[in-house]
Parts: C-alpha cells; structure tokens; sequence
C-alpha cells in the first residue's frame, strides 16, 4: 500500500508532560483518533484527526493544541472504517461510547458461607451529613467547618466493601461522577475551600481515566483558593482492591 500524500494543514498536538491521563478528550474525537497509550493520550493516526480540535476545551489539564504542520490528509472513509471497528455500546444499547471505563467485564467473586449459629455483627452508616452529592452541597453548609473530608467517586462506594469504616468514619463525604455529571467541580470545591478551614482532603476515585477528573478538580481548586490543605489520592481497582495510594 502506497503511503497517503502528505500536505500542510492543522493537527492536534498533545503535550505528554501535560496530560494527567484522565481520557476525557478520548471520548470529545469523534473520529476516534485519540486513545490512552501508557497512561497518556496519543494521536493513533494523523489521518482519522479533522483538525476542528472538539477535544481541545474538553481536555482538564490544557495538553492540547492545535498545531500547522507536514501531515496526512484527513481520511473520511477510514475514520469511518476505524470508528465501526472499534465501536462498543454503553448499557442502554443506543449511545455509542469507546470510553474505557464502560467496558464491559465480569468479577467472579466466591461465595461467602453461611455464618451458622453466629450472630451478624451491624454495620452502621459512617455518613456524617446530607446531601452527600458535590452538586447539592451548599458551600455555606456549617458541617464544612474544620472538616476532614473525602471527595469521592461514586463508583468507588459499590466497588470497595469497607468504605465507611476505612474512609468515611470522622470525615464529612462529597461523591460524584466527573464523566457523568455536566459541571467543573472545581468551581463548587474552590469556594467551600475559600469559605473553610479545611483540615485534610482524601480523594477516592476509580482506577478507570475519566475518574482523574475528580483528583484534577481538587488540585484546579486548592490552586485558584489559594489554600493549602494536605491532601491525598486513594485509586480503587474495579475488583474492589487499593490499588494506589
């Protein structure tokens, strides 16, 4: 096969130092010519990218841009080809994501026996104040003084058996989902920052890309506060395992 002509035309271009590995911009290319390579989000083929750069406002950690340069042109057709080749569907059977955190996969688990003749022993709820969700907490809420508290996402509660004993006890708990929820947490975060001494942040969040939005929102947020609060980040396999910390 001959190799494509190439000609001078626009092109992203990713900063590598830049990019925080979060996926967002992966599922923003609708021509499926980003995906995540070692951590990090590659340009796969010059010819599947159009060069509008639907994926350059999409990206947390600004390591994308558009650059003019010696490329290949862009090939309709083979994004065509490209996308139908690689195409997954999300549970509802009708949007079509590539995101890897939506594929699909089974945990085998082995049963636990039955206790006989012994008593269960109650597990009780370690949530210290409602609502729990980033987006309905007010900034204001009183419960945000001097608190300790776990930003988590919300996978993370189904996927790790022991969150209230090991992250929630003595710590107040805002959850959320930076994939699914249409709004920069940064924002809220920022400004229970400015109005609150906060005495510890513990980041929970997923080992899938689209969770590293939760742990960038932190980081945009203490920034733009001006606050300095120790922090850190917990990553929790889908097998319900620490896998980071």
């Amino acid at each position: 096969m001959l190799a494509r002509k190439k000609m001078k035309r626009k092109i992203v271009k990713i900063d590598e130092k830049k990019c925080n590995g979060c996926g967002i911009c992966i599922n923003a290319c609708h021509e499926g010519a980003l995906q995540l390579i070692n951590g990090k989000a590659r340009l796969v083929s010059e010819s599947y990218c159009d060069g509008l750069g639907d994926c350059l406002p999409e990206c947390p950690a600004g390591a994308i841009t558009i650059e003019e340069r010696e490329a290949q042109a862009y090939d309709e057709e083979a994004v065509k080809k490209h996308m139908e080749s690689k195409k997954t569907f999300c549970s509802d059977d009708t949007m079509e994501c590539g995101c890897p955190g939506a594929q699909a996969r089974t945990i085998e688990k082995v049963p636990e026996s039955p206790l006989h003749g012994q008593p269960v022993s109650d597990v009780k709820s370690q949530l210290r104040q409602w609502p729990c969700q980033i987006r309905l907490v007010g900034p204001e809420a009183p419960y945000l003084d001097n608190a300790r508290l776990l930003i988590a996402a919300d996978c993370t509660a189904y996927a790790y058996a022991n969150i209230h004993k090991e992250f929630m006890r003595n710590k107040i708990t805002l959850i959320g989902c930076p994939k699914l929820d249409d709004t920069d947490y940064s924002e809220k975060l920022g400004d229970i920052f400015k109005r609150h001494e906060i005495r510890s942040i513990t980041v929970l969040k997923m080992e899938v890309p689209c969770c590293g939005g939760m742990a960038y929102a932190v980081k945009k947020a203490l920034m733009e506060s001006g606050k300095l609060v120790p922090w850190n980040v917990v990553t929790i396999s889908v097998d319900g395992k620490i896998v980071d910390e």
